[in-house]
């Protein structure tokens, strides 16, 4: 009898194994949501599985119960082996080779036994590759580039914060059937909210630090294991990055957390601290002087003499002095924001209709949502001609009927090439709030794109500035402009920015929050969702504001509906 972790571990490679053979992607997306489910799914999937139901966990359907609970009861998968059986050894690894089809990979199957990465690396260096039908000298070359890239790219491999995030959850989960962890929590980037992680670390305390050891070792998602003691573990995931486990007894759990979550510095200066106090912070049996272990993190700071410094905070950017003279920022709080903002419908390119997102964020217990699709120039993403608008706001209005939430009539208008606002004057004047957004010619140049913003900036329309610099997290930079220089004329412009909750955006970076709210900029905080499941992404934007210690009082989405509509109104 299997558990639902190594249930997952096998629909995710059926999920791999479909998309080799080039099956419909929504089919290999189901796979994948039921894996995704079975992780995170906190009931009794024991009893769910014997009472036959399985279809109340959300993402699992007839065809994916029945093949859940074909490994449950049995062990094996007809589907599994069936495409084992269809596809050549060590087709999915091959796979990840760019431009390697299955029909090239079963060619060099048959022709040279190639079944592993290393195998096809090993051919191309010794010249069979151009040889077999199909390939050539430029195709081989090719390969090795392709093979060279996937090698730097495996060793420098880092998941975005809410991929970390899914798969610290699983692993918490699977610890938790340990009967000898006590409890444990993530540390390290993750807790500090980074934008990607390279290594989740996890802290855990027992009193039986092997058992838990023991067990994460049959984590089924744990590719190999590097470093491994009777209390810690360290061990490359499927996934492609490293998980740390450190077991500690439970009452030195807070200490070892706190040690593990600031960055270097950060631990470095309050060790500093520490020792002119008499107080032990270089190993997990820290204590006072009078030998009382710590409660909680509060009490750490308490004792060094400084206010409580947040996760989010321990950067060693400044957060230390800050707490040392009682100077550090109430950060904002996730149960501050009291509006939706940036949100997308199918009127432009979300999944949703006006009255699911508004009944999606009135059960999230928001006041206002803003309804902020594209405007006419993004064409890609079906933005809104003026022709539709009138059925937009007649929509909202019909919604409005059948709503508590108030609903704001709005639009992520593209600020053009020129700097001009999409929409005439007249229309944008009509909206209850504007955003304002780059969607093109990322590629500007420094003096281009900047003169573009500022003119953008000196537009009388009140608007958001949002996901400011443009990147999208490892796959596209923040483009060019002189962000001091703008920055200046967004204080004295009407304008505000947004910090944008998208986890591939997380736009504008924490630096730069920092060096707006030093020119008294106002902010909102948005999700920038296009369905009513990313509404969920509001405490990515709450911890990206956090790490730029924005405070509630510099957040426009913290006032209550009528300050926010009087404060955004263009």
């Amino acid at each position: 009898m299997k558990d639902r972790f190594e249930i997952a571990a096998e629909l995710r490679v059926i999920a791999r194994l479909l998309t080799v053979k080039g099956e419909n992607p929504f089919k290999v997306q189901a796979y994948e949501r039921g894996a995704r489910a079975l992780e995170t799914f906190h009931g009794d999937f024991d009893k769910l599985v014997k009472a036959g139901r399985l279809k109340e966990i959300a993402g699992v359907g007839n065809a994916l119960s029945a093949i859940i609970e074909e490994i449950y009861r049995t062990g094996e998968c007809w589907l599994l082996d069936q495409l084992r059986q269809e596809l050549p050894a060590g087709a999915v690894e091959l796979s990840e080779v760019p431009g390697l089809s299955l029909k090239k990979i079963i060619a060099l199957n048959e022709a040279l036994r190639i079944e592993t990465v290393a195998d096809l690396k090993s051919a191309c260096e010794q010249g069979l590759v151009s040889k077999v039908k199909g390939f050539g000298l430029k195709s081989e070359q090719k390969l090795l580039a392709d093979i060279e890239k996937l090698e730097t790219y495996k060793q420098d491999r880092s998941l975005l914060l809410s991929h970390a995030r899914e798969q610290s959850e699983a692993i918490l989960g699977y610890l938790r059937l340990c009967p000898a962890l006590i409890e444990a929590a993530p540390a390290g980037a993750l807790r500090r909210q980074n934008e990607t992680v390279d290594e989740i670390v996890i802290v855990a305390a027992t009193d039986q630090p092997k058992l838990v050891i023991d067990h994460v070792l049959r984590l089924p998602t744990l590719a190999r294991t590097i470093e491994l003691t009777d209390d810690r573990c360290v061990a490359s995931l499927a996934a492609g990055i490293k998980m740390e486990l450190d077991a500690v007894p439970s009452d030195e759990f807070i200490a070892a957390l706190h040690a593990r979550t600031g960055a270097p510095n950060h631990i470095a200066k309050l060790e500093k601290i520490a020792r002119a106090k008499g107080i032990d912070l270089t190993s997990t049996k820290a204590r006072s002087k009078g030998g009382a272990r710590f409660k909680n993190e509060n009490e750490i700071y308490h004792r060094l003499g400084l206010q409580y410094i947040p996760p989010e905070l321990r950067e060693d950017q400044g957060e230390v002095e800050a707490a040392m003279s009682g100077k550090l920022p109430q950060a904002l709080a996730l149960e501050d924001i009291r509006g939706m903002t940036h949100c997308h419908t199918i009127y432009s390119d979300g999944r949703n209709t006006i009255e699911e997102m508004a009944l999606a964020a009135e059960a999230m217990g928001m006041r206002y949502l803003t309804i902020t699709d594209h405007s006419p120039s993004a064409y890609y993403a079906r933005g809104v001609s003026i022709d539709r608008l009138r059925a937009q706001w007649d929509e909202i209005a019909r919604v409005q009927e059948r709503v508590k939430i108030k609903l704001l009539r709005g639009t992520e208008s593209d600020i053009l090439e020129d700097g001009s606002l999409d929409y005439p004057d007249h229309y944008l004047a009509q909206f209850d709030i504007v955003i304002a957004s780059i969607h093109s010619r990322h590629k500007m140049d420094a003096d281009q794109m900047t003169y573009r913003l500022l003119c953008a900036l000196k537009l009388p329309v009140f608007k958001i500035w949002g996901h400011p610099l443009g990147r999208l997290i490892q796959s596209r930079p923040p483009f060019a402009c002189r962000m001091e220089e703008v920055l200046d004329a967004v204080a004295v412009s009407r304008c505000a920015i947004e910090v944008n909750g998208d986890p591939r955006r997380l736009d504008l970076a924490p630096e730069w929050i920092r060096a707006a709210r030093e020119r008294g900029i106002k902010f909102i905080v948005s999700t920038d969702a296009h369905s009513t499941g990313a509404l969920n992404y509001l405490p990515y934007g709450v911890s990206t504001a956090r790490r730029g210690w924005l405070t509630r009082e510099e957040v426009l989405n913290t006032l209550d509906t009528e300050s926010f509509m009087k404060e955004i109104r263009p």
